[in-house]
């Protein structure tokens, strides 16, 4: 083909059957048949070409105020809405690309898409730099929940929280509007969904400082790092790519309840490292082993008796625990917390949180524990209690406790004393002191015994009256005959009830019916004539015999043993009443008394 000229009809304008002239595309030119059929066959290969969802290149035909058309080289032009350009400056004749959504509309003409068209690109690209492990500029748009949506090339982008930093991330809303470098880690090509992360840049740069770090640790070194996060048991510090735990009892000498009251987020502080085990890369640190011990010099500081004040920090069952300078605590035993007042539980004087003063009493290096007293900053109602209740003086108190052993009579608030059940009385066999005291009666005692250092006084109930046992000797030697009742009635013996409160028993080989059932044979309250047959005024112990006192053969030596019986009691009564012992046989009728009310 040759001496072409400027053609009148163009080739985008030829449609498939037209039938046109040489001389309409060219001025004084003819085809041949085999170069029309050449180009015939050149534009069916173009039209065979195109599919639906590519990318291709055409040339602005027209512009309008709502569309774009585009010639793609096909037997009609497309159509593109103009705002998918954007503020892309347009000319008749620019080069475009546009996607190929569909072949042709209801008005035959190709539907294509400037913006799916660069969509398109932009996920080729995004996609490479997944595959090729390349970093993407992008600028994070705005949060959403779990994260930040980033403007990755004007593709929606997640940014998982997590996906930020090393760090924890304070305040994700200062992020909105930062570029920064990303790394894309995850996309899904049905969705379009595309995740990036910021974090493994960061890790990917640390990688080579963390190396050099671990690789000079030892421990006793000192590092600036700063604190990362913070737990329930203690605080993450960074120390430049590296995580060392600082745990919550190496962050200060004294009580820590909580990290946080020591430190806080951000801050940046020397540690030193305790620990470091390279096969796990776990880094212990501290920060109380900067700081002098507490306990050095602790005797100089608080000397015994020194009076010092300090927090309760803690309350136990058995005291209070008092922190005296950080670091430094002692135990205030609830022993220790009044002379007077009877405390089982600390948390009936102290509290937490309380400041009090107190003694040191004692202190102990080795184990590091100091012993605290309240008490002794108050006077010991102790020391004089000598000049004020002397042996042998009468007081009253109340009952405040009755045990088996004994009873116990407070004679002032915290001064306690105790009836032991052997002195309680002279005469009577007391298997229990309830039976002789209530407790809350207010009762007159004698005091027998003070024990100043171990805070123990003894009282005595029986002392109040003399000891009639010296006379009991006297008025009832052996072989003395004497009226019992009986009071109580067990296998082996009789308990009996002797004249003015006496206690004798009969043993089972001194009755007349031995042999029997004694619960049969004899009955509560039965009044046997018995003989005198020991007399043990140490042990305060009568053995009678009723078999002796049978002996007697005939009525009259009977009658004679009876009457011996009561002129002994009266016997008996004079040497008590010269004895100086009216109140025991006072007591004596008493009894009686009750006995016949009863």
């Amino acid at each position: 083909m040759s001496n072409q000229t400027k053609p009148t009809i163009s080739l985008s304008e030829l449609k498939p059957g037209a039938v046109v002239k040489a001389s309409d595309l060219y001025d004084d030119l003819e085809y041949s048949a085999q170069e029309l059929a050449d180009m015939t066959s050149l534009y069916d290969q173009t039209i065979n070409n195109l599919k639906e969802g590519q990318i291709v290149k055409g040339r602005v035909v027209s512009i309008s105020d709502k569309d774009v058309r585009i010639d793609i080289g096909f037997k009609s032009d497309g159509v593109v809405a103009i705002h998918e350009f954007g503020e892309k400056q347009l000319h008749l004749g620019t080069e475009v690309e546009v996607f190929l959504e569909s072949m042709e509309n209801k008005e035959g003409l190709l539907i294509l898409s400037k913006k799916r068209a660069d969509f398109v690109r932009i996920w080729e690209k995004i996609t490479h730099a997944h595959d090729h492990d390349e970093i993407v500029r992008g600028r994070i748009a705005r949060r959403i929940k779990g994260g930040m949506v980033v403007d990755l090339l004007g593709v929606d982008a997640f940014l998982p929280g997590s996906q930020i930093d090393v760090r924890p991330i304070r305040d994700f809303d200062a992020l909105v509007g930062q570029e920064m470098d990303f790394k894309v880690v995850k996309i899904n090509q049905p969705t379009e969904n595309v995740v990036v992360s910021h974090k493994v840049l960061i890790e990917k740069d640390l990688e080579n400082q963390r190396g050099a770090i671990l690789q000079n640790l030892e421990p006793g070194q000192v590092l600036e790092g700063t604190v990362k996060n913070i737990t329930d048991f203690g605080v993450f510090i960074d120390l430049g790519g590296v995580d060392g735990l600082l745990h919550i009892t190496d962050l200060s000498w004294g009580r820590v309840n909580h990290p946080s009251e020591v430190v806080g987020l951000d801050q940046t502080l020397n540690v030193v490292i305790l620990d470091f085990d390279k096969e796990k890369k776990r880094i212990s640190l501290g920060l109380k082993q900067l700081q002098p011990h507490p306990w050095e010099n602790i005797e100089e500081r608080f000397p015994i008796g020194a009076k010092v004040s300090g927090k309760i920090v803690s309350i136990a069952d058995y005291g209070a625990f008092v922190e005296i300078e950080k670091g430094i605590e002692g135990l205030i035993h609830i022993s220790e917390m009044s002379w007077t007042q009877h405390i089982k539980h600390p948390s009936e004087k102290v509290q937490m949180g309380q400041t009090v003063s107190c003694v040191i009493l004692s202190i102990d290096k080795e184990t590091k524990k100091i012993s605290l007293g309240m008490k002794q900053l108050e006077e010991d109602p102790w020391d004089n209690l000598l000049k004020k209740y002397p042996i042998d003086a009468k007081v009253k108190g109340v009952i405040r406790n009755i045990t088996n052993f004994g009873v116990f009579v407070e004679l002032e608030p915290g001064v306690d004393g105790l009836i032991h059940i052997s002195d309680l009385s002279w005469t009577k066999k007391i298997r229990h002191p309830g039976e002789v005291v209530k407790k809350g009666e207010e009762i007159e005692v004698t005091v027998i015994g003070v024990d100043s250092e171990n805070r123990r006084i003894s009282l005595g109930l029986k002392q109040l009256e003399e000891n009639p046992w010296e006379t009991f000797e006297s008025v009832f030697p052996v072989g003395t005959p004497v009226t019992a009742k009986v009071t109580k009635i067990t296998d082996k013996a009789l308990q009996v009830d002797l004249p003015y409160g006496l206690d004798g028993f009969i043993p089972a080989n001194q009755l007349n019916e031995k042999g029997k059932d004694l619960n049969h044979a004899y009955k509560v309250d039965q009044e046997l004539t018995v003989i005198v047959i020991e007399l043990n005024k140490d042990d305060r112990k009568i053995v009678l015999s009723e078999t002796e006192a049978a002996n007697l053969s005939n009525k009259e030596a009977m009658k004679s043993l009876t009457s011996a019986a009561g002129a002994n009691d009266s016997a008996m009564a004079a040497a008590l009443k010269e004895a100086g012992l009216a109140g025991a046989k006072k007591k004596a009728a008493k009894k009686k008394e009750d006995e016949a009310e009863g």
